[in-house]
C-alpha cells in the first residue's frame, strides 16, 4: 500500500507559541487513562484507544535500550491504562515488523506508531511508513519528535543539569553560544527541521544556538565549534538532540570544549511529547494505513 502524506509535512511547528510547553504539558496530564471505562452508560462496550508503538532506530550501545525502556515508562506513568509498546528500525530486539506482528496475534485492531525520532529524514518518510503498511493491524504514523517546544524544553534542561547558567550581561551574551548537536542525514528536510528547533531552543536561552551534526550533514561538531571560536565566543556549551547515549552522542560531547549536555533520555517533557504526538495522529488527517 502507498503510503499517504503525512502531517507533520504540512505543519511547522516552529510556529507554536513559546510558552505552549508548559500548556502542552498540562493538557497531556489531563486527559483520561488508556481505559476510562469497558462499558457506556447505556451498556455497549467502549472500544479501546489505539495502542502506542513508540519506535525507536535501535543501537549497539546497551544503554540506549534501557535508556528507552525507561522512557516507555515513563509514558506509561502520564497516561496509565495505555498500551504502550516499542518497536526498533534495526540493530535491538523486537523490531518494528515483530512488534506489529505480535500486536495482531492479541487481536489488538489500531495502532498509532510514534518516532523516536527528533527529525524528517529517510526512517520517518521510507521505512516506518512501509513498515506501517504491511502491518495487518491498521496504523497511524505520527510525526517525528522535533521540532516543538517540549524538544526545546528538555535540551534547555539537559544544559541546566550541567552547568549552563543564563548569560547576565551584554559581554556575557557576546561570548556565549550552544552547538546543538544532531545525528545528520542526507535529506535536507532533517537540517530544516534541526535548524527550527535551534532556533525554538535560542529563543529560550537568548544566545546564539548552531545546529552541527554527527554524521552525513555539516557543519560537523568539530566545525562548528571553531566557528564559533573565531568569532570570539569562548563560553560555548553542547546541546545533545539525541534521545539515548550511543556512539554519536558520545563523539559529539567529546569534542565540546566545556560543558556537555547529557541526551534527551527519560526527560518528562520527552515522555509528554511522545503523547502529545500520539495524540495529534489520531486526529482527523493523519496518516493512517487501512488493515
Amino acid at each position: 500500500m502507498t503510503a499517504s502524506p503525512s502531517r507533520y509535512d504540512r505543519y511547522d511547528e516552529s510556529e507554536v507559541p513559546f510558552d505552549s510547553s508548559a500548556h502542552t504539558m498540562n493538557r497531556i496530564s489531563s486527559q483520561p487513562a488508556g481505559r476510562p471505562g469497558l462499558v457506556h452508560l447505556d451498556g455497549r462496550r467502549r472500544p479501546a484507544p489505539p495502542a502506542l508503538v513508540v519506535v525507536a532506530h535501535g543501537s549497539r550501545d546497551p544503554r540506549a535500550l534501557s535508556t528507552v525502556r525507561a522512557l516507555l515508562d515513563r509514558v506509561r506513568e502520564q497516561r496509565p491504562g495505555l498500551a504502550v509498546h516499542l518497536g526498533h528500525i534495526e540493530l535491538n530486539e523486537p523490531l518494528l515488523t515483530d512488534t506489529l506482528a505480535g500486536l495482531d496475534a492479541r487481536g489488538t485492531a489500531d495502532a498509532v506508531l510514534v518516532p523516536l525520532l527528533l527529525a524528517r529524514g529517510h526512517h520517518v518518510r521510507r521505512d516506518i511508513p512501509e513498515t506501517a503498511a504491511k502491518a495487518r493491524v491498521r496504523t497511524r504514523v505520527a510525526a517525528p519528535l522535533g521540532p516543538h517546544p517540549l524538544l526545546a524544553e528538555a535540551l534547555h534542561a539537559r544544559l541546566t543539569e550541567a552547568g549552563w547558567r543564563a548569560a547576565t550581561t551584554e559581554e556575557e551574551r557576546r561570548r556565549s553560544a550552544v552547538v546543538l548537536a544532531a545525528a545528520g542525514s542526507r535529506d535536507p528536510d532533517s537540517a530544516v527541521d534541526t535548524r527550527r528547533t535551534a532556533a525554538l531552543l535560542a529563543r529560550r536561552l537568548g544566545v546564539p544556538v548552531v545546529p552541527a551534526y554527527a554524521s552525513t550533514a555539516a557543519p560537523t561538531v568539530p566545525a562548528a565549534l571553531r566557528a564559533l571560536a573565531a568569532q570570539g565566543r569562548d563560553r560555548v556549551a553542547l546541546a545533545s538532540c539525541f534521545t539515548a547515549p550511543g556512539r554519536f552522542a558520545t563523539e559529539s560531547a567529546a569534542a565540546a570544549p566545556g560543558i556537555a549536555a547529557e541526551p534527551l533520555g527519560t526527560h518528562p517533557a520527552m515522555a509528554a511529547l511522545l503523547l502529545h504526538r500520539y495524540d495529534q495522529a489520531r486526529q482527523p488527517g493523519g496518516s493512517v494505513h487501512a488493515a
